[in-house]
């Protein structure tokens, strides 16, 4: 039985600004650097063709606007970005079944949320051995699967990956 391919796009949100110690860690804007590598790389990934049908965001200031950013650059089909609190440190338990439960109209998604638990999902998801995401940091996986709900069936392809002083290519352009 031939299987449809979702792909799933893991980003680590832009770095943040600490110029304000009393705002509570939900509240942390993007600085001056993140918000320039989250429209880079979201440039980055329209002009490579990536084009995510949805993207589900920690709601974290840091990570939502990382979002925002990135969606806003992939043009007039722009993705509808979503918060899930199950995205801000709740453990790849939790984030796993955010993209378990996505819904099968999209076959390309992308979650956006925080460090170490992006790093360890991509890790769990596709057996790589990537020490530490950058901030801003895109993996993009191909999942041999026709149900998100299936995601634990089948391990991951990890189809390209890059970051805001990386190579400049997602080594697959879809």
């Amino acid at each position: 039985m031939n299987k449809k391919q979702k792909i799933l796009y893991l980003v680590r949100h832009a770095k943040s600004s600490w110029d304000d110690a009393s705002l509570h860690d939900r509240e942390r804007p993007l600085n001056k650097r993140g918000r320039r590598s989250a429209i880079d790389m979201g440039k980055q990934l329209a002009e490579q063709g990536h084009k995510p049908g949805i993207i589900v965001a920690s709601p974290a200031k840091r990570a939502y606007s990382t979002a925002k950013k990135i969606a806003k650059q992939l043009g007039s089909e722009a993705p509808h970005v979503i918060k899930d609190d199950r995205l801000y440190f709740s453990g790849l338990i939790n984030m796993l079944g955010v993209v378990e439960e996505l819904d099968d109209r999209f076959d390309k998604a992308m979650i956006v949320g925080h460090n170490p638990a992006m790093t360890n999902l991509l890790n769990a998801l596709c057996d790589t051995s990537v020490i530490n995401m950058p901030t801003c940091a895109i993996a993009v996986i191909g999942f041999d699967i026709e149900s998100w709900a299936d995601l634990d069936s089948t391990d991951g392809e990890l189809l390209g990956y890059d970051y805001p002083k990386g190579p400049g290519n997602f080594a697959v352009s879809l």
